[in-house]
């Protein structure tokens, strides 16, 4: 059986067990930690401070 990779299995779960809700709630912690990544090596980070 070949490897899936997992982004691949998550919407093979998401799929069969019909949960769509999970979606947007990845998308959110994927997006907020991104910001967090962003705002620790930017010299923007000062300004990113006050959204947490």
């Amino acid at each position: 059986m070949a490897k899936q990779s997992l982004i691949k299995e998550f919407f093979l779960f998401v799929k069969e067990e019909k949960k769509w809700w999970m979606i947007p709630l990845l998308a959110v912690l994927l997006l907020v930690g991104a910001i967090m990544v962003f705002a620790g090596s930017s010299p923007l980070a000062p300004f990113l401070y006050p959204l947490f």
